[in-house]
């Protein structure tokens, strides 16, 4: 006995060319709209700027003495033509290092440095070469070296690590760098706040805790926000340190 299964439906299967041609325009769509979502991500970033590893400048080796912040700096006292006598450099290792171990040897005393540098505007780091070829004991008369304290200051901006903002990375602030800015602060790398509005002619400031320690861990998670806070802030040379009160540390709407 035959049983009776009703109508059978066949769909319609459209023929390989046709089919080609929709995956294709699917595909193109698809594309473009990447494309666009890109190009809208772009353009609501801010300027990476002109920061950048100054190779063309070629190695550069300088005199000066070592300063703990406890961030390494250089105050120079026999420059050259990219680094004048009277400047102050933040130190950095290669990668995500610091050259803590190096410089704290040599602290108040004389050195010679050399490496290539880093240069944002007037954001001046060196990346060291390795061992005693990127710094070591120098002779001669150690220059006088004066500190001049600024006050206490409420600012608005960015705290960003100094490395990547003044050109190992573009873009090298913001929240698409916020994962590699702290893994650079977890490394030691000088952080630098970038105020809102000039301090004594300078946005870019070296920034660490209260009475020279490092950038302490709960500023971290205030990384590459715009933020506000207060500190002391003094003049090194023409370097400015921002000494941070972290319990002002406030995320800005």
């Amino acid at each position: 006995m035959k049983q009776n299964l009703g109508p059978i439906f066949v769909g319609y299967l459209p023929a390989p060319e046709a089919l080609r041609g929709f995956l294709l325009a699917v595909c193109v769509l698809f594309v473009a709209g990447l494309a666009g979502f890109g190009l809208a991500i772009g353009v609501a970033q801010d300027d990476p700027g002109d920061g950048a590893f100054r190779f063309d400048y070629g190695r550069q080796t300088v005199t000066g003495v070592v300063e703990l912040t406890p961030y390494p700096l250089l105050r120079v006292t026999e420059g050259n033509e990219h680094i004048p006598a009277g400047h102050t450099l933040m130190l950095a290792g290669t990668g995500k290092t610091n050259v803590e171990s190096r410089a704290i040897p040599l602290e108040g005393q004389l050195a010679q440095v050399s490496g290539v540098m880093l240069q944002r505007g007037a954001l001046d780091m060196l990346q060291l070469r390795g061992g005693r070829n990127g710094i070591s004991a120098a002779e001669g008369a150690l220059a006088p070296m004066e500190t001049v304290s600024l006050g206490r200051w409420k600012l608005a901006g960015e705290i960003c690590d100094g490395k990547c903002l003044a050109g190992a990375m573009r873009p090298g602030r913001g929240l698409a760098h916020k994962a590699c800015a702290n893994l650079c602060l977890l490394g030691k790398v000088p952080p630098v706040f970038v105020s809102s509005q000039p301090v004594e002619g300078s946005e870019f400031l070296l920034i660490t805790g209260p009475d020279g320690t490092h950038l302490p861990e709960k500023a971290y998670h205030y990384v590459a926000q715009f933020v506000s806070l207060e500190g002391e802030v003094e003049r090194r040379g023409d370097l400015l340190v921002l000494r941070l009160d972290p319990e002002t540390l406030e995320v800005l709407q």
